[in-house]
C-alpha cells in the first residue's frame, strides 16, 4: 500500500518537473509575498465550527499562474485532461481566482454546513501561503473560518513548525476568518500532516498556549507535546480500528480528537500504475459509514471535531466539491451519478448536501433521526441452503453463524418481509469477521406485495474484507418497501451466496 507521504512526494516531484517553482517570479495576477491584506469586508455570521474541511489551494492555470499547476499530475494535459478521476464543475481552475473560484468555494463550504476549512500550507512564502490573504477575505464574507494544514515541506522540523505557527498567528491572526476555538482558550488550529516524520516534538510546548497543534496518527505513543489528534486517511476510516482507544486517550489527557471521514479514495489517473488500495464511494454509503464511525459510541463516541478528507483533493478522488455530471468525453472520468439516489446535475452537489445532514447530526442543530434495523426480529428466507446454514442465520444477531446457499446454483435470493411498508435507504451485509476477503455480486430488489419485484440496486460486486470488518454497506435509492430481496449471483471465494448478518436501514 502506498502511504500518503509517498503521494505527497510524488506530487511534489511532478510539480518540480512540470511547473514553475513557487518561489520563482509569478505570472501576472499570481499571488505575491509581502504584507498581507486581511479581510476588511463585513464578515457573515459564522456557521458551526466543529466540522473542518481539508482544503487545497494549490491549483493554477495559465490565465493567473502562467501555466497549469497540479492539474497535469500523472502526465496529463489540461484543461480537459487532468490528473483526477472526477472532473470539477469549475473545470481546471486556478486557486488564485478569487471571484469565480474561491468565492464559489466558500459558498459551497457554507452550504455543506462545515464552518472551517483547513487550508494546505507548504511553508512561509510558498504559493499556498501567498494565497492566504485572499482566502481569508472570501471566507470572512461567507462566515467560514480558516485553520492550517502544515504540510511536510523540505526541511520541516519541530523547530520550524513552531516558527510556522507563530508566523501564521502573527501574520494572519487579525483576520475575522482566522479560526480560533473559543472553548479552548481562543487558540488557532494547526494540523501537522505526516507528523511521524519527526521523532521529537518537544519544541511544540512553546506554542501550546496559543495554538492547538494536531498530530496525524492513531499511535498514542507519538502524540506527546501535541494538543490534538486526527487521522486524515479515509481508507482506514471505514474500519476505524483503534479509534475508541484514541478517543479515550484524548479525553483523559485533554487533547482534541478530530477523526477524519471522507467519501472515497481513487488516485488512478493522478498516479498511473500505482498499487495503492482504492475506496469505492458506493453511491454515498462509504461516506455515511465513516460518519457513523466518527460518532458511534463503539468507536469512541462524539468527538471534539470531525475533519473531512476532503473538499477538493481532486488527485485522490476524496472530494465533496461538486463534480461535473457531463465531464469532457474520452478520458474515462467518473461522476457522482447515483449518490444518495440523485442523477444528472442534482448529483453534482450530493456530497455537499449529505455533509450538511451529518453536520446537523453531529452538532445537534437538528435532532438525531432514529435509524433502527428495520429487519431486526424478522426472519430471512432463502431458496436454498447447505445443512446447518439456513436463511434465518442471516439475522440472528450472531456474526459467527451464517446463511450459505446451495453450491454452484446461482442466482440465489435471500428475502425478508419487514412486516410493514418502510422507507429503505441502506442495506448492510456481513460475512463472519475472520473470513478471508471475497467479492460477492448482489442485486437488491424491493416489493410491495412479495410477488412483483423492482430492482432497486443493479447487480454489482461488493468487496468483503476483514480489514474493514467483512461488512459492506449498499445505498438504496430511498423508496418505500414491504419486502426486500438480495440476489447473490457470484462469489469469488466460494461457489455460493453467503451472509452472516443483514441489516436494513432508513439511511
Amino acid at each position: 500500500m502506498r502511504t500518503l507521504l509517498s503521494i505527497v512526494i510524488t506530487f511534489c516531484s511532478a510539480l518540480a518537473l512540470a511547473v514553475p517553482a513557487t518561489a520563482g517570479t509569478p505570472a501576472a495576477g499570481a499571488p505575491t509575498a509581502g504584507t498581507p491584506t486581511v479581510a476588511t469586508a463585513p464578515s457573515a455570521q459564522a456557521v458551526p465550527s466543529d466540522v473542518h474541511l481539508f482544503y487545497y489551494p494549490w491549483y493554477g492555470s495559465p490565465d493567473l499562474y502562467g501555466s497549469y499547476r497540479h492539474w497535469q499530475q500523472g502526465g496529463h494535459t489540461p484543461p480537459d485532461d487532468i490528473g483526477a478521476d472526477f472532473f470539477p464543475t469549475l473545470g481546471a481552475y486556478d486557486s488564485g481566482d478569487l471571484t469565480r473560484v474561491v468565492d464559489q468555494h466558500m459558498q459551497w463550504v457554507r452550504r455543506s454546513g462545515a464552518g472551517v476549512i483547513v487550508t494546505s500550507w507548504w511553508g512561509q512564502g510558498s504559493y499556498e501561503d501567498r494565497l492566504v490573504p485572499g482566502l481569508l477575505d472570501a471566507a470572512a464574507r461567507h462566515g467560514v473560518r480558516v485553520a492550517f494544514h502544515l504540510e511536510p515541506y523540505g526541511g520541516r522540523t519541530a523547530q520550524s513548525t513552531v516558527a510556522d505557527v507563530r508566523y501564521l498567528d502573527d501574520r494572519y491572526g487579525s483576520s475575522p476568518a482566522f479560526y480560533r476555538d473559543a472553548q479552548r482558550g481562543n487558540r488557532g488550529a494547526f494540523y501537522v500532516f505526516n507528523s511521524l516524520d519527526v521523532a521529537d516534538w518537544t519544541p511544540l510546548d512553546a506554542v501550546r498556549d496559543t495554538g492547538i497543534v494536531l498530530a496525524q496518527t492513531t499511535d498514542m505513543s507519538k502524540v506527546a507535546h501535541f494538543g490534538g489528534i486526527y487521522t486524515y486517511d479515509v481508507i482506514a476510516s471505514s474500519a476505524a480500528i483503534g479509534w475508541k482507544g484514541v478517543a479515550d486517550h484524548a479525553r483523559a489527557n485533554g487533547l482534541v480528537w478530530a477523526p477524519s471521514v471522507g467519501p472515497g479514495y481513487l488516485d488512478d489517473r493522478a498516479v498511473p500504475g500505482n498499487t495503492s488500495p482504492t475506496l469505492d464511494r458506493a453511491d454515498g454509503a462509504t461516506y455515511d459509514l465513516q460518519w457513523r464511525n466518527a460518532l458511534s459510541p463503539e468507536t469512541g463516541g462524539k468527538p471534539d471535531w470531525v475533519s473531512i478528507t476532503s473538499f477538493n483533493e481532486w488527485h485522490e478522488g476524496s472530494t465533496i466539491e461538486p463534480a461535473d455530471s457531463t465531464p469532457p468525453a474520452g478520458h474515462g472520468y467518473l461522476t457522482y451519478e447515483g449518490a444518495y439516489g440523485r442523477t444528472g446535475q442534482a448529483a453534482e452537489t450530493a456530497y455537499l448536501d449529505r455533509t450538511r445532514y451529518w453536520v446537523e447530526q453531529f452538532t445537534g442543530s437538528a435532532p438525531p433521526v432514529p435509524n433502527p434495523d428495520l429487519a431486526g426480529g424478522r426472519v430471512f428466507t432463502a431458496r436454498s441452503n447447505v445443512p446447518g446454514h439456513a436463511g434465518p442465520n442471516a439475522n440472528d444477531g450472531d456474526a459467527g453463524t451464517y446463511w450459505e446457499s446451495a453450491h454452484n446454483l446461482f442466482p440465489q435470493p435471500l428475502t425478508v418481509d419487514l412486516g410493514a411498508t418502510e422507507e429503505v435507504g441502506r442495506v448492510e451485509v456481513a460475512v463472519p469477521p475472520g473470513w478471508e476477503p471475497r467479492t460477492q455480486r448482489i442485486t437488491v430488489r424491493g416489493s410491495a406485495d412479495g410477488r412483483t419485484w423492482t430492482t432497486l440496486v443493479a447487480n454489482r460486486g461488493h468487496r468483503f474484507d476483514p480489514a474493514t470488518g467483512n461488512r459492506v454497506s449498499i445505498t438504496v435509492p430511498q423508496a418505500f418497501q414491504r419486502h426486500l430481496r438480495l440476489v447473490f449471483t457470484a462469489n469469488t471465494r466460494w461457489p455460493a451466496g453467503q451472509a452472516a448478518e443483514v441489516g436494513v436501514f432508513r439511511f
